[in-house]
């Protein structure tokens, strides 16, 4: 393999990881920290005490980022402080590891503006009632229901539009207050539960699959792991006389562990990382996105009652919020007792070795769980403690086999489509700088395409969509006429100003970063810097480094300005040069008869989706764009003995097409 090759093979993996990072998180910013806030008020009194007094030692020295308390309620939009609880939102979506997560919280000139941004997010979130889509509640269609039914269906549809545009403006600014938020997570699956490898597991089975060293890398095991260290050195705090600089190093070293880990704890509660890893990443996404909308019931490990159905990202109830924050609560509580020396020491293994600093395993470049000295392996799986939280966490799904859960496609990944277009074009002239008259023309278009789909990688504002697409386009004779309607009031099409033609049609589709085709100008970039080129093509198919090609989502369907994301290119008279009359050059001259070629250019503006459907692999949607276009004459003579030159000019026109798209993912 050569070093070129190479390169390439270490480049593509990081760019498609980072243009799918959006899955791999689990509750947005707000939710994180609703949890955290709603685990730590809920503490009973000695212990929420106590935590207040190791908050309020633990920020000596940073009160200017760290607030005063350790859980504010009533924080609003524009916070000038972090608290305890926005420590478990920053965890693992803006930084990579606890040592990190300090690192940022403590140093970081951004972190209050990511901040910002979540607190604006949980307000237009709070705004959107979660209620079940009109799909999942089908209604028996009479008389009496189609109104009732109408307005149900509209209404559902307006507040699907209205989570999507506020998390595409959360998205947004999220990404230039932290550059680094999309391609974190890179293709990690820390965020998700493992999938059960049988329906006969327990959670002391589960837990030693979780955290087994080579194990692939995942929710629970990335909780056990920081949470035990987090035990560790809250254990060295109550056994060891320090001095009050070391005791706050050590305390803030554990209480970010304890963040990290509860980040990833609330993750096993949303319903898209309930239903497992395992899958391509189409399926993944797919699953992800289609149970947290639309809900998932569960049982959990310790189940004393019914099952419950539990939400996901961006769609958490109070019920979701309090679900998870029992599990939140119970682990803060033993870290809180190790503090003060209540823990059995047998409970927390080689707590003197526990290193005075914020753990440093990174969960957005480790795929696998890494290895552990057997004592805190054993600690981690049938420890008592860890039993405790498990408990009220819920049963994953299983992997592939008999008693899977539906998996769900996203539209991601290689495709082969069809497409078949129809469209109306606005002339302004003719050919020939005579013809002033303007005119109407429809055109048709049937292509094959190949490509790849990248839609809504970061959220269904976004727009990745990449494809080459080869086809034949006809269109008919030109209503205006090659002499004015005064002269000329019919005649059909042989005296058209614009012939009918048919020709070869290739159109492109790619995403642009700040100016219509730069990723590929800078494709070797991928080579050099990957992550730098991911970011790029992230932020390209996210509306680009200008956003203002993001979709807008509406009750009607989507709306996207897509000026310089699509090209069409038309060669007419390729095999057999075209015809059109012309005027004679001088008044009185007989008219003429031309031989050209041309070729039609075609740039989309804006763009209306109104339906789309995914099913399996296969996706079908109708869209109409608006678009303007160019069509430029060449090799134009007039056709005789001499085969004299004519000089023609080009036809400006707008436009409106109406699109069938049908692809089939591999």
């Amino acid at each position: 393999m050569t070093r070129r090759q190479t390169a390439w093979t270490r480049a593509l993996p990081t760019l498609a990881g980072g243009l799918l990072a959006a899955s791999a998180q689990a509750w947005v910013y707000p939710e994180h920290r609703d949890i955290a806030v709603l685990a730590v008020t809920s503490l009973v009194p000695e212990r929420r005490a106590a935590f207040d007094r190791l908050w309020e030692e633990a920020r000596t020295g940073h009160e200017a980022r760290l607030c005063r308390l350790s859980a504010f309620e009533k924080q609003g939009v524009a916070p000038l402080c972090l608290d305890f609880a926005a420590l478990t939102a920053l965890a693992g979506d803006h930084a990579c590891s606890s040592r990190q997560l300090l690192d940022t919280a403590l140093r970081s000139d951004w972190v209050l503006q990511v901040a910002d941004v979540a607190a604006q997010l949980k307000a237009d979130l709070a705004r959107i009632p979660v209620v079940p889509p009109a799909s999942a509640q089908p209604v028996e269609i009479t008389p009496e229901t189609i109104g009732p039914d109408l307005r149900r269906r509209m209404q559902s549809s307006e507040h699907r539009a209205e989570r999507l545009n506020a998390l595409r403006v959360s998205d947004i600014r999220m990404q230039r207050a932290d550059p680094g938020y999309a391609t974190r997570a890179n293709a990690s699956t820390a965020h998700f539960l493992l999938a059960r490898t049988q329906a006969t597991s327990d959670e002391a089975s589960y837990g030693r699959t979780a955290v087994a060293p080579g194990a692939e890398i995942n929710a629970v095991g990335v909780y056990r792991h920081h949470h035990l260290s987090a035990l560790q050195k809250a254990a060295r705090l109550a056994r060891e006389t320090l001095t009050p600089e070391a005791r706050r190093a050590l305390l803030l070293a554990a209480l970010a562990d304890e963040a990290f880990a509860l980040h990833f704890l609330q993750d096993t509660f949303a319903a898209g990382h309930i239903a497992g890893t395992w899958g391509d990443a189409s399926q993944r996404k797919g699953t992800h996105d289609y149970y947290n909308e639309h809900g998932l019931e569960i049982s959990t490990w310790g189940q004393g009652g019914p099952p419950v159905v539990v939400m996901g990202d961006a769609h958490m109830r109070p019920e979701d919020a309090a679900l998870a924050a029992e599990s939140v609560r119970q682990s803060l509580a033993q870290v809180i007792d190790a503090t003060q020396g209540i823990l059995p020491a047998d409970l927390v293994p080689q707590a003197d070795t526990a290193p005075a600093e914020a753990d440093g395993f990174d969960v957005c470049r480790n795929s696998r769980m890494p290895p552990r000295p057997a004592v805190l392996q054993q600690a981690e799986t049938t420890g008592a403690l860890f039993t405790a939280v498990q408990k009220p966490t819920p049963v994953p799904g299983l992997g592939p086999g008999l008693g899977a859960m539906p998996r769900f496609r996203a539209e991601l990944g290689p495709f082969i489509g069809l497409a078949g277009a129809i469209d109306h074009r606005q002339l302004r002239n003719g050919f020939d700088p005579a013809q002033t008259e303007r005119g109407r023309m429809t055109g048709l278009d049937v292509s094959l395409r190949l490509g790849l789909g990248l839609e809504g990688v970061i959220g269904d504002s976004g727009d990745g969509l990449v494809y080459a697409a080869l086809g034949m386009r006809a269109d008919t004779a030109s209503s205006n006429k090659f002499l004015p309607r005064s002269v000329l009031v019919d005649g059909g099409g042989i005296l058209a100003a614009v012939p009918a033609r048919t020709g070869p049609s290739l159109r492109l589709r790619a995403p642009f970063f700040l100016v219509p085709g730069d990723l590929l100008l800078l494709s070797p970039l991928a080579l050099a810097a990957p992550d730098a080129y991911a970011a790029m093509a992230v932020t390209a198919s996210n509306g680009g480094l200008i956003p203002w090609q993001l979709g807008m989502a509406t009750a009607v369907g989507r709306f996207q300005l897509v000026l310089g994301r699509e090209l069409g290119v038309t060669r007419f008279g390729r095999s057999n040069d075209d015809q059109l009359v012309a005027p004679g050059l001088r008044p009185g001259d007989p008219p003429r008869l031309v031989r050209l070629r041309s070729t039609l250019v075609d740039l989309p503006i804006l763009e209306y989706r109104p339906y789309r459907a995914f099913a399996g692999n296969q996706s079908s949607s109708v869209l109409f764009q608006l678009f303007t276009s160019a069509d430029v004459p060449g090799h134009a003579r007039e056709v005789g003995p001499v085969n004299t030159p004519v000089e023609l000019r080009t036809i400006w026109s707008l436009g409106l097409r109406m699109v069938f798209d049908w692809r089939s993912y591999r």
